[in-house]
Order: C-alpha cells, then structure tokens, then sequence
C-alpha cells in the first residue's frame, strides 16, 4: 500500500511540475540580441597568427548569418574578424540602392582603403577600421520596426565579395519565429 502511494504522490508532483513550467517560462522583458559576423579567419589550412600576423588574404569576406532578426529594442553584436567596417542602412534600403563610386579613403594604416561613402538612408557607420584593431565587437541597438541593410563599407569587399546582410527588427508584439 505504501509503495502504491508514493507512487501517485510522484506522478501527481510530475504532472504538476509539467504545468506548471510553461507558466515559469514566460517572457523575458529584458532586451534580447543577435551576433553577426563579419568575417572569419580562416583554419585550412592551418594558420597561425602568433606574434601577430594577420594577412587580409586569411581572412573570408563574407557576414554570417546573412540574416537575423530581432525584435524592436534588441541589439545585434557585430563581431568584426579582419579589417571590415560596419555601415547599416535604413528600413527598405537594397544592396542596388548602395552607390560604390562614392567613396573617402581611410586615414590609418594603410591609409589607401578605400570606404564606401554613400550617406543616402545611412543610419549608423562605424569608425575607420585601419585605426582599430582587426578583431572587434560593434553593438547596435534597433528600436524601430523594419528591414536594415548591413554592408561591410571596404569597396572591394561590398562590390566583390557581395559583404552584406539584413537585420529584420520585428514589432515587439510579434513571435521571434513569425515569417519573413
């Protein structure tokens, strides 16, 4: 009889812990984020950049995951490997939209890269990245609704090695999961 009992006492616990925990499981207010990557070094063949060798040649010019999204209020970490500067374009902006003939040239070393200077529906570039160190996290906040184009604003790497990617921000109302 004993064992009986405890026997439903511990499914009565279980199938309490079991409702119980979606309600535990509410969402967080707090703001979420994301992480893009700029860049990645590349290990094959192996590669080694002790004391502090770090060819451009290395180094994939491409963003990964060429898309995320967030919700309004989150944030995107931007993790730069390699020398790439972060540039984001306001909601509805295409990669067509991006004129590469308007460019500055950077001013650190070398101070010959050339930067892509388009300011139409610019909303935020990041800082000449021949003055930084070629690995760096960037973080952005994005409070409104909308699709952001994200562009590596090196000329060579957008115009040929297509360096771009999209944050879409949802309206807080909505799912992470809703459809594009």
């Amino acid at each position: 009889m004993k064992r009986s009992t405890l026997s439903i006492i511990c499914l009565v616990v279980m199938l309490f812990l079991g409702l119980a925990a979606p309600l535990a499981m509410a969402d967080d207010p707090r703001p979420t984020n994301a992480t893009v990557s700029f860049g990645a070094w590349q290990t094959d063949p192996p590669f080694d950049r002790f004391p502090e060798d770090s060819p451009g040649a290395r180094n994939q010019h491409q963003v990964f995951p060429k898309r995320v999204r967030i919700k309004a209020g989150d944030v995107v970490n931007f993790i730069n490997s390699g020398t790439h500067q972060l540039i984001v374009y306001d909601d509805g902006t295409k990669p067509d939209d991006i004129d590469p003939t308007l460019t500055t040239l950077s001013t650190g070393d070398p101070n010959d890269t050339v930067l892509i200077d388009d300011p139409t529906n610019r909303i935020y570039r990041g800082p000449d990245p021949t003055l930084f160190p070629r690995d760096r996290i960037e973080v952005l906040h994005f409070p409104n609704p909308g699709t952001y184009l994200v562009i590596c604003g090196l000329r060579n790497h957008f115009v040929e090695d297509s360096m771009f990617g999209f944050v879409k921000v949802l309206p807080k109302s909505e799912r992470e999961d809703a459809g594009d």
